[in-house]
């Protein structure tokens, strides 16, 4: 991938240049790394060794929780290992590398949280139906269009930056490799490109967002002829994935929508998607769930 590049080393400016800000920085994220490791694998096991695993909502939720391990770890671990170094460098294979692993998990938990609104909705729009509308075999369909889905929003980023000439500088403004800062620091007119990523990352993001907004509408539309217990214990749910949805696409959308430029406080936003949201996950999804809880319970006690 080198050849044709007059750069094979990117230096990454961080977060700060600050080293007291740095230490602090390294062991939040440290903190926060392990929460996620430790929320999400808790909720794998509590899934996967008990029954909920039959029940569409925790299946989604278990590749949901397996992708913000997977998503997270292509961006934070390099993160808290430059925090405590003066240069922070990255070949240029491992930055093309990072590029299309944070884009691919990324995409993919995108059309997760779809796949398990499409889950929530059928489930109180059509509950007469909702068994043979979310068969097994359907689910496991949806997760394959999932991967699917994020394969091809990732090659497609990946093959709009692995063309771009980079002849210097080689310095982005950035704590991971993505599309925009890298788009700053190429060596050409980067212009068109710039309106594809918008036309890929922009827009699935926004398309998604809207989608899952009409979705929950509908859902919590049906909710008014509901009795007021289950009104309650739908809402409790549904509410918890609208936390998942703004936490992760709020910032994106801010960073993807607009055109290539950056600001420095992208990288505070970036936090949201990367860290911050793979952190909160386990805690939504399980503090307001009895199912759950008792599931990790039985976990916990085995």
């Amino acid at each position: 991938m080198e050849k044709g590049h007059n750069i094979t080393v990117f230096i990454l400016l961080g977060l700060s240049h600050n080293k007291n800000i740095e230490i602090f920085c390294f062991v939040l994220f440290l903190f926060c790394y392990i929460a996620i490791w430790l929320g999400n694998v808790l909720i794998m096991m509590a899934i996967t060794c008990t029954q909920l695993i039959d029940q569409p909502m925790y299946f989604f939720l278990n590749y949901l929780s397996l992708s913000d391990v997977c998503y997270t770890s292509t961006v934070t671990p390099k993160l808290m290992s430059d925090l405590l170094t003066e240069r922070k460098i990255i070949s240029y294979s491992n930055c093309m590398l990072q590029l299309f692993t944070t884009h691919l998990f990324g995409g993919i938990e995108i059309f997760i949280l779809m796949g398990m609104a499409y889950d929530r909705y059928v489930a109180i729009c059509r509950p007469l139906h909702y068994t043979v509308i979310m068969s097994r075999h359907r689910c496991n369909w949806i997760i394959i269009a999932c991967c699917s889905g994020g394969f091809l929003h990732s090659a497609s980023q990946f093959l709009l930056t692995i063309f771009l000439p980079f002849c210097g500088p080689n310095e982005i403004d950035h704590y991971f490799c993505d599309v925009y800062p890298l788009l700053k620091v190429a060596c050409t007119d980067t212009h068109t490109i710039g309106l594809l990523v918008i036309a890929n990352s922009g827009l699935i993001a926004l398309l998604t967002f809207l989608v899952l907004m009409l979705s929950y509408f509908f859902i919590l539309y049906t909710l008014r002829a509901y009795s007021v217990e289950s009104r309650s214990k739908a809402l409790s749910t549904c509410s918890s994935h609208i936390t998942v949805v703004v936490l992760f696409f709020a910032p994106a959308l801010f960073i993807y929508i607009r055109p290539a430029t950056t600001f420095p406080e992208d990288k505070v936003f970036a936090l949201f998607y990367t860290i911050i949201a793979p952190m909160f996950n386990p805690l939504i999804y399980t503090l307001r769930n009895m199912e759950m809880k008792n599931a990790m319970r039985k976990v916990w006690f085995h």
